[in-house]
């Protein structure tokens, strides 16, 4: 049996400044993290996709504090 894809992303924006946000499967912002620049912005960002990779969606949610999808971040 496989276990279901983990359905949320990652998105490493520059507005201002470099902001990571976490977006859950109903495509809204469940986290944003502010870096102090790309370099910092980028490796948060893949750590959070190998978890995306390595976890369900119910731990990533538990590990990162997100709340459930379609809920403000």
């Amino acid at each position: 049996m496989t276990a279901a894809p983990n359905r949320y992303a990652v998105d490493v924006r520059r507005d201002g400044g470099w902001v990571v946000a976490i977006v859950d499967p109903s495509g809204r912002d469940a986290s944003l993290r502010a870096c102090r620049d790309e370099t910092e912005a980028l490796t948060y960002a893949s750590t959070v996709r190998q978890h995306i990779f390595w976890l369900s969606e119910e731990k990533l949610r538990e590990y990162y504090r997100l709340p459930e999808p379609g809920r403000e971040a």
